[in-house]
C-alpha cells in the first residue's frame, strides 16, 4: 500500500510520515500491524471528540439512511443544516446569527473576504504577519509568510499586513479598509496569544473607520481553548466569524457567520455571490450538529483548562523553553529545530503522535482530542520526557 500511496496519491512533501492506517478509536490510531499510537495531534485539531465518537458515528449513519446530497447549497431546506445553524446562533453573541456552510476552513476564509468587500464596497484586506488562513489563492494572499507564497504570485491585490499585538500598526487600518482578518490565537506562528487587550483595540480601530473585523477560529474554535470560541476569553466580538476543523469531528467542513444584514450582501448584485455544491451537505451537517451538542451538553470544554494544567505540570524539562497557548491548543518551544525533529520522530517509534508547526521550526503542537483522559495525558507526557532525556545522552 505504501508504494501505491507514493505513486498514485499526490504528496505535499518529499518525506511523508506514511503510517499505514487500520482504524482509529478514541485517543488512538492503529496501524496495519496492530500497533496503537496515542494521538496528541487530533488530525491537526480537527478531531476534537476523538476518533469515531459513538454519537458522531450514530448521527452520520442515521443521516445516510435518509438522504445524501440533493441540491446545491441554499436551494432546498435540509433539516441538519438548519438545525445546526440555529443552534450555533443561539450559542453565539449578537449579532452573529446567520451561518454560511462550506467545505473547508480555507473556503470559509474566501467567503468571508468576499462578503467583507461586497458589504463595505471597499477592496483593502488587512492580514497579520506570520498568519495562516489556508492555501487557496485568496487565503494565501493574506498569509503573512512570504516564503510560503512567493512561488504562487501574483496573488490578490490590495492586501496589507500588520504585526500581531502591535498597537502602533493599528493606524494602518483606515477608511479604505474593508476588513481586518486575524486569528484569535495565531496558530502556525507558534500559538501566539493576544496581549494587553489587543483584540479589543483592533475592534475599536475597526469601529472608528467602519471596517469589518474577521476572526479566524478555524483552529481555536469548538472548545479547544476552554471556551466554545477563543474570542470569548477576550470580550471582543467579530463582525464575521470563520470556522472549520473541529466542527464535524473529522469530516471536511467550514463556515462563516455574520449578522443577517451583512450576510444578505451575497444574495443580490450579483445573485449567487458565493455558491458551493457540497456546502451544507446533510451528512456533514448532522456530524456538526452532534459535535456541537456533545461539546455544549458535556463538561468537556471546562475540563480542557484542567487538562492544560496537567500538561504544563508534567512537561517540565530543561529542553522545553516555553509552553505557549491555551487549553488543549499548546505549543512546546525548544532551543533548536534539531530537538524538535528528534522528539517527533522518536516519539513516533514509541507510539506517540506529535507534529510540527508550520512557521515555527522550534516548536511542536500539543492538540489532542478534548476527550483525552488524564491517564492518557500522563502516558504521552511520560514518553515525551523519556525521549528528551535520551536526547541529553547523545554525544
Amino acid at each position: 500500500m505504501k508504494e501505491d500511496f507514493l505513486k498514485y496519491q499526490a504528496q505535499t512533501t518529499p518525506h511523508p510520515l506514511a503510517m499505514e492506517i487500520s482504524h482509529a478509536k478514541g485517543s488512538y490510531i492503529y496501524d496495519t500491524s496492530g500497533k496503537a499510537h496515542l494521538d496528541f495531534v487530533a488530525g491537526v485539531s480537527a478531531c476534537g471528540l476523538g476518533h469515531c465518537h459513538p454519537k458522531i458515528v450514530e448521527a452520520i449513519q442515521k443521516q445516510t439512511q435518509e438522504y445524501l446530497h440533493v441540491m446545491v447549497y441554499g436551494e432546498y431546506i435540509q433539516k441538519p443544516a438548519v438545525d445546526y445553524a440555529k443552534l450555533l446562533a443561539l450559542l453565539l453573541p449578537q449579532p452573529l446569527e446567520t451561518t454560511y456552510l462550506v467545505n473547508s476552513g480555507t473556503e470559509a476564509i474566501e467567503g468571508a473576504m468576499k462578503l467583507a468587500r461586497r458589504y463595505k464596497g471597499r477592496t483593502q484586506i488587512i492580514g497579520a504577519h506570520h498568519a495562516y488562513h489556508g492555501n487557496t489563492m485568496g487565503s494565501l494572499s493574506i498569509m503573512g509568510y512570504e516564503e510560503r507564497k512567493s512561488a504562487f504570485r501574483p496573488l490578490l491585490p490590495d492586501v496589507s499586513f500588520i504585526h500581531f499585538n502591535s498597537e502602533i500598526d493599528l493606524q494602518k487600518i483606515t477608511h479604505k479598509t474593508a476588513a481586518v482578518v486575524l486569528e484569535t490565537i495565531q496558530g502556525a506562528a507558534g500559538f501566539i496569544m493576544p496581549k494587553s487587550g489587543y483584540l479589543q483595540k483592533v475592534r475599536q480601530r475597526c469601529d472608528e473607520v467602519s471596517a469589518l473585523l474577521i476572526f479566524d477560529e478555524i483552529q481555536s474554535g469548538f472548545g479547544r481553548t476552554g471556551k466554545l470560541f477563543a474570542f470569548e476569553h477576550y470580550n471582543c466580538v467579530p463582525d464575521i466569524l470563520v470556522l472549520g476543523k473541529g466542527m464535524a469531528s473529522g469530516l471536511p467542513v467550514g463556515a462563516f457567520t455574520a449578522s443577517k444584514e451583512i450576510m444578505e450582501s451575497l444574495q443580490e448584485h450579483p445573485k449567487l455571490g458565493h455558491i458551493t455544491t457540497f456546502g451544507g451537505n446533510p451528512v456533514i451537517a448532522a456530524a456538526c450538529l452532534a459535535t456541537l451538542k456533545e461539546l455544549t451538553q458535556s463538561t468537556l470544554i471546562s475540563e480542557t483548562l484542567e487538562k492544560e494544567n496537567l500538561f504544563r505540570e508534567l512537561l517540565q524539562h530543561e529542553h522545553i523553553t516555553e509552553i505557549r497557548g491555551k487549553g488543549l491548543m499548546l505549543a512546546l518551544l525548544f532551543k533548536n529545530e534539531a530537538i524538535v525533529n528528534y522528539l517527533v520522530l522518536n516519539c513516533a517509534e514509541k507510539g506517540l503522535i506529535l507534529f510540527w508547526l508550520l512557521f515555527e521550526p522550534k516548536a511542536i503542537r500539543i492538540t489532542p482530542p478534548l476527550t483525552i483522559s488524564k491517564k492518557e495525558i500522563i502516558e504521552g507526557c511520560t514518553i515525551i520526557i523519556s525521549v528528551l532525556d535520551s536526547y541529553l545522552t547523545i554525544p
